[in-house]
């Protein structure tokens, strides 16, 4: 089949196979389709019968497995097929901790996303015996996951991505829930807070609530004060989200065999201690039938057949699939999860023309979801008649599960009568990169982003072409009404929704899955906090299993319009600290006099001291710096401390946000050795430098002091890999809505995960 621009640009930088030079394997997207098939066939009995059916599946971009399976199967590659694992239980000892770091990095290295519960780390102060000293607490070791994770390229050319969670009667709650609100700390972590229903109800009675660790109480607060924390911080930052802890326990088929304390990156798969899942997605825009017209609908038939496929192709990826540790292996054969969800739902409302979050197209939603999770649901039951029930199946108490008690009687006498061969079947994840893939639908259950903005194509002779790339379902309406006509209420993006647009949907869409969904409720920046708040609450009535808002603020950015008309695009920039003036243009001018501070610098490898000399400019109030001199009587470093202060005083000259320049500078990575400077090592004499310019910021108040960043800094300079740039760096050009990997300002923000419109990158964290 012919790709629209966009597509072939995905396929060919993500999914395409090549050899290690390079040269192109899957020829078209059939070939690439090929594979796929005949690897998740090939553990059947009669391979090829399996391979052609799901073949058909993957056709026309009516099935998507996930990007791992897509990328990864029939490849021979050393990678996972698992978008998503969660980590085992974190000991509180130290041989412990660092025991699961190392599993950490090596699930992160074979490309996937994982989560971990931080709540089993004795809080920051509290005695650690045997050794006399006070515990550091378990924010100090997410530094170092973080560190860790800057380090490691994930199988794909993905970055890792990670989510931490801790309980809401931590003692250390109320540090996590502020951690955000320092640039650069932590920016390879999803943050959520895991609320219990106790704290719901105190929350309700205004109660005292205790936080507590290992038994025992250390302090009490109001549960109104914590949860206004929260909600004060996730406000200004977009973090952290919200899982409701006890209700995805209560709900959970698995509820008599595990516990579940944290989640992916992205939220949508709740896991136990070493917990797996595949993904994959029913495109449901591809399934509508007589587009725009009043009969417009899903094919309801056509998805009763997709879904047993594709249950079925999900079920043997388990078997295709490397693993990073035994341990997940273990886990994922004992309960044989998978994450069967949808993406094109908006799409497909507007192709039926229904507006999104509208009483018609929650209906609508509903009767497709049940269909979806009924077909799912025996489905499976089918593959246990044929291939056995999941080894922890317990008949009695799986039927009498939350969740279960809802599917129809027909179901559950399946299931009562054959097992089932997944423990839980259907999840609705982010779905950014396949959903370009498939000529651009609406994303995962979100609504439209933007119908349609502009992306720069490179050319064979490396030069760039301007292209329109527009959604899936506009562009259909373009192609069958003209360019003149008028688009109905039907077309509405993210940013023109009500929040109760967006909850609903959600909610309603939780419904019928049985693990959970990822959602990005997307708010507007002059919301009120006392607003703000009625979300969460809302979602927690509605019976959402957690809540992720996104709203333009000083900290997170404003939003840009870069494309008028009925197709915005969107991108997040950054805001000026209050009083500061951003100037992107023209450098500020020198006054004659400038303030400023000199400072001296004693490397081992060098003859000569360094002196170097910061001097800032006082604008509005606001004390910044605004030019650097580096000067040594050893002549070895003339060149380049000339070259460095030219460039680190043309970049301060432009003012804004130059916090960045410190990190790249720390960052560097000396392959002949560092030196122990102050008690801790410096990796080369140009972090040294950047530890001076950091130490003035700070002094002036440009910059406010970090905790633990030295050990963080270290853990990632003293891995010996280089970096594509530090994460405060990273973070700051992802808050400029700057993309890492080509450079654009495109980077727009859906489900928890960056995606640059421009050239696909994206990135969960």
């Amino acid at each position: 089949m012919a790709l629209s621009s966009i597509s072939e640009q995905v396929w060919d930088a993500k999914y395409r196979l090549k050899t290690p030079e390079g040269e192109p394997l899957d020829r078209t997207i059939e070939d690439s389709w090929r594979r796929v098939a005949r690897a998740l066939a090939a553990v059947e009995r009669t391979p090829a019968q399996w391979e052609q059916r799901f073949y058909e599946a993957l056709e026309g971009f009516r099935f998507l497995p996930a990007g791992r399976i897509l990328a990864g199967a029939g490849t021979e590659r050393n990678v996972t097929l698992f978008n998503c694992f969660v980590m085992g239980t974190i000991p509180d000892d130290m041989g412990g901790i660092f025991s699961h770091l190392r599993e950490a990095a090596l699930t992160l290295q074979q490309g996937g996303g994982i989560g971990y519960d931080f709540s089993t780390l004795r809080p920051r102060g509290a005695p650690v015996a045997g050794v006399g000293a006070d515990a550091s607490g378990p924010l100090s070791f997410m530094d170092v996951w973080d560190a860790m994770c800057a380090t490691i390229m994930s199988a794909g050319s993905r970055r890792g991505a990670m989510m931490a969670t801790l309980r809401c009667d931590h003692p250390d709650i109320e540090a996590f829930v502020e951690a955000k609100r320092t640039a650069g700390r932590l920016t390879n972590f999803n943050l959520s807070v895991l609320v219990t229903d106790a704290f719901m109800t105190a929350l309700r009675e205004d109660a005292d609530w205790p936080l507590v660790f290992d038994g025992r109480t250390c302090r009490t607060l109001k549960a109104r004060a914590l949860w206004d924390q929260v909600m004060h911080a996730t406000y200004e930052a977009s973090e952290p989200g919200v899982i409701f802890i006890d209700r995805i326990n209560r709900r959970n088929n698995l509820h008599y065999c595990e516990e579940i304390r944290a989640t992916n990156p992205c939220g949508e798969q709740p896991l136990p201690p070493y917990g797996a899942c595949l993904l994959g997605s029913i495109n449901l825009a591809a399934l509508v039938r007589h587009p725009f017209e009043p009969e417009a609908d899903l094919d309801l038939e056509a998805l009763e057949q997709l879904v047993p496929v594709a249950v079925r192709m999900l079920d043997n990826a388990i078997e295709a699939s490397r693993f990073p540790l035994e341990a997940q292996r273990a886990e994922a054969q004992a309960k044989r999860r998978i994450g069967l969800g949808i993406t094109g739902l908006a799409d497909a409302l507007i192709l039926c023309g229904l507006r999104y979050g509208s009483q018609a197209a929650v209906e609508r939603s509903e009767q497709w979801l049940r269909v979806l999770r009924r077909a799912a649901y025996l489905a499976s039951s089918d593959l246990a008649a044929e291939k056995g029930a999941f080894p922890l199946f317990e008949r009695d108490p799986f039927l009498a599960g939350e969740t279960v008690q809802e599917l129809e009687p027909e179901v559950r006498e399946a299931i009562g009568r054959y097992g089932i061969r997944n423990g839980l079947v259907t999840s609705v994840a982010p779905t950014g990169t396949i959903s370009l893939l498939a000529d651009n639908v609406s994303s995962g259950l979100e609504p439209v982003f933007a119908f349609e903005y502009k992306r720069q194509i490179r050319q064979p002779d490396g030069s760039r072409l301007a292209e329109k790339v527009t959604d899936h379902a506009y562009r259909l309406f373009r192609e069958r009404f003209g360019a003149e006509a008028a688009p109905g209420e039907a077309f509405v993006d993210a940013q023109s929704l009500e929040p109760a647009a967006h909850l609903v949907m959600q909610a309603t869409v939780q419904r019928f899955i049985d693990s959970s969904v990822s959602k990005t409720i997307n708010l507007p920046a002059d919301m009120s906090f006392e607003a703000f708040k009625d979300v969460y609450l809302s979602a927690y009535e509605l019976g959402c299993k957690g809540c992720t808002t996104y709203r333009p603020s000083e900290l997170r950015g404003a939003v840009l319009e870069v494309e008028s008309g009925a197709a915005p695009v969107v991108a997040a920039v950054p805001r000026p600290a209050e009083g500061a003036v951003v100037h992107l243009t023209e450098p500020l001018a020198r006054p004659e006099a400038l303030p400023g501070r000199t400072y001296k610098l004693t490397w081992p490898e060098s003859d000569h001291a360094i002196y170097i000399t910061v001097n800032d400019i006082v604008q509005d109030g606001r004390r910044r710096p605004f030019e650097v001199f580096i000067n040594s009587k050893n002549m070895e470093h003339y060149a380049w401390t000339v070259a460095l202060t030219r460039m680190i005083s043309a970049v301060f000259r432009r003012g804004g946000d130059v916090s960045f320049v410190v990190e790249e500078l720390k960052a560097v990575f000396d392959p002949r050795g560092g030196a122990w400077l102050g008690g801790r090592y410096v990796p080369s004499l140009l972090a040294a430098i950047g530890g001076v310019i950091e130490r003035h910021m700070i002094d002036i108040g440009f910059l406010a002091p970090r905790e633990n960043a030295p050990l963080a800094d270290q853990v990632r300079r003293l891995a010996g890999e280089d970096t594509e740039e530090a994460p405060p760096a990273a973070e700051r050009r992802r808050l400029a809505g700057q993309c890492p990997k080509c450079g654009a300002a495109a980077l727009v923000r859906q489900e928890g995960c960056d995606l640059c419109t421009n050239c696909g990158h994206s990135k969960c964290s």
